[in-house]
């Protein structure tokens, strides 16, 4: 029943059939992938200065879009606003530069003095529309043709699946620098330290604690000593080591509570520690942090090198940072 009710609903249908209509324009785009592609890849890839993307309208959005996902993903880049680079902008291309100019239609008017820059200086052109025989297409030193699909609009002029096909390729273009400058998750990191992608992207390194921060003593430390350090340090732990400065053992403030009805007056650190406890790298994703504590039931891990702290974590810590 609820199928049917599904099938009757006129706004459903609708939503349908505009999908199908994009998808379609998709699987054009598709068909039309040749060496201009590796053209533009090379192009951009060995361009001296920055990418310059251009639109009018809703090829402009479009066009920030494909600026915005390049830069995050190591190649520099930047939208000029047709309108403003004929109003002093053009000085902000340089001959390095490498421009892609999108127009699906090829003849926005808004272009022509973008075109008849970069032919005056020599800059090359990337051109994206559906039509190599426009303005724009005869303009490009590359031409990235577009499906010349119809849009999903029921009017067929609200551009839809056209702007759809150009994002599509703008991300064609995006994940192929990915993929040729073996750009990594670290880089990324450094292009988004804010927000739940930067949170995501953290490595222990950079939310640990170090120094004098670290609960650290001797494994021959008396229980009093312990619990000043534990207090002090307020992080519920204490790390131990031997006369190598090794991490040998570690005792946290749970491990306290459960011998709090023992005699401790003459234990020392050896006696009660928790011996060879687990470690982590600092370069390890945060993520990748939070789950080792909860699958192993502690909040708190020390990292190490050649088994030396250098830093130590409590899962409130990654808490905090929206590490979840």
């Amino acid at each position: 029943m609820q199928m049917i009710n599904r099938l009757q609903n006129s706004d459903i249908l609708n939503a349908i059939k505009t999908i199908d209509c994009e998808i379609e324009a998709i699987n054009q785009l598709k068909e039309l992938l040749d060496d201009n592609l590796t053209k533009a890849l090379d192009l951009i890839e060995n361009a001296k200065g920055r990418i310059i993307l251009s639109g009018m309208g809703k090829s402009g959005h479009i066009a920030k879009k494909i600026a915005a996902s390049l830069a995050s993903t190591g190649t520099p880049s930047f939208f000029l606003h047709p309108a403003e680079a004929s109003h002093g902008d053009l000085g902000m291309v340089t001959t390095d530069d490498v421009i892609i100019a999108i127009s699906n239609s090829g003849e926005s008017r808004e272009l022509i003095d973008i075109l008849n820059y970069s032919k005056r200086f020599g800059i090359k052109l990337i051109a994206i529309t559906k039509n190599p025989e426009s303005s724009l297409g005869k303009a490009g030193d590359i031409i990235l043709q577009l499906p010349n699909s119809k849009e999903a609009c029921p009017l067929g002029l609200a551009p839809t699946s056209s702007t759809t096909a150009t994002l599509v390729l703008g991300d064609i273009l995006t994940t192929g620098m990915i993929e040729r400058r073996g750009f990594s998750k670290s880089q990324f990191n450094e292009r988004h330290p804010g927000g739940k992608l930067g949170s995501i992207l953290q490595k222990v390194k950079d939310i640990m604690h170090t120094g004098d921060e670290m609960p650290i003593l001797k494994e021959n430390a008396g229980i009093n000593e312990i619990i000043l350090e534990m207090t002090s340090k307020r992080l519920g732990c204490v790390g131990f080591i031997n006369d190598k400065g090794e991490l040998t053992g570690m005792f946290t403030d749970g491990d306290l509570r459960r011998c709090i009805d023992k005699n401790l007056k003459n234990v020392k650190a050896f006696d009660i520690m928790t011996k060879n406890p687990i470690t982590i790298q600092k370069d390890v994703f945060a993520t990748e942090a939070i789950k080792i504590l909860n699958e192993k039931k502690i909040t708190n891990i020390f990292a190490t090198e050649d088994k030396i702290p250098i830093g130590v974590l409590h899962i409130h810590d990654l808490l905090k940072n929206g590490i979840a």
